[in-house]
């Protein structure tokens, strides 16, 4: 597919092929699911905490004797089922946080940026030089490429303290450097405003990640090793030849000698 590339004032200034499947050949939208759960459950604090029963203040005593009132058997009045009470199923502090295979989320991150490219959901810009923070160049440009009206990611190839400081003020907006992408913060926005050289650093990335496969080609250890299923033969020793001491020795007793 071919993408228009535009400059910092919205102007087109040429164009940039890339093929999705070249990123990512299928999209496992399952793979994807589980990332996003993933990193969605690590920003959660799990500090959430509450008092059982035995931790709220008050009397333990009996409030009424169990039988003759008329009313419902009834304990303490720290009893979950009152008002003021502990809670019955009281929450902890947890760990929500749970990892995936670390070749499992770099697939998952190509998979994300190959859907966003077949969905053209992905500007280009050659470069974002900012000398100083502009807030009003950054909001000019969204404007122009019909960004504004949208939650945006801008990503470029390495981190610049004037280009984050210039987007921190627009609401939907955010700056990420491409080493930095995963699934999750890919998937968020529902625009991508990237630079040519962070896609070619992202490209760059999964082609030395590729392993390169060899037609026909077998290992020595291959061809020494026997079909799985067969077992290999049994070697039976051959017996050895006995002496004639041996044999005399070893036979019956005989009459000879015997009167």
């Amino acid at each position: 597919m071919n993408l228009a590339v535009y400059d910092i004032s919205g102007k087109q200034v040429g164009s940039y092929d890339i093929d999705p499947a070249e990123l990512a050949p299928t999209i496992s939208k399952q793979l994807l699911h589980d990332a996003v759960v993933m990193y969605q459950a690590n920003l959660r604090q799990g500090t959430m905490r509450t008092k059982t029963r035995g931790e709220v203040a008050g009397s333990t005593k009996k409030l009424y004797k169990q039988k003759g009132t008329g009313n419902a058997r009834a304990g303490g009045r720290r009893s979950g089922t009152r008002r003021g009470g502990g809670h019955i199923f009281a929450k902890k502090p947890r760990d929500f946080g749970w990892r995936m295979p670390k070749k499992a989320l770099r697939t998952a991150t190509r998979m994300a940026l190959a859907a966003r490219l077949a969905d053209d959901e992905i500007r280009l810009v050659d470069q974002l030089p900012f000398a100083a923070p502009r807030t009003s160049v950054i909001a000019k440009l969204l404007s122009v490429l019909g960004l504004d009206q949208h939650t945006v990611l801008v990503s470029p190839d390495k981190h610049d303290e004037n280009l984050w400081k210039s987007a921190r003020n627009i609401a939907g907006v955010s700056v990420s450097p491409v080493g930095e992408l995963n699934a999750y913060s890919i998937l968020r926005p529902r625009k991508i405003l990237m630079t040519t050289a962070a896609i070619d650093a992202f490209r760059a990335t999964v082609s030395s990640r590729a392993k390169p496969v060899v037609v026909g080609a077998k290992s020595a250890t291959a061809l020494t090793t026997r079909p799985r299923g067969k077992k290999a033969p049994v070697k039976v020793p051959a017996p050895k030849p006995k002496s004639a001491k041996s044999i005399v020795g070893s036979g019956s007793k005989t009459t000879e000698g015997k009167k």
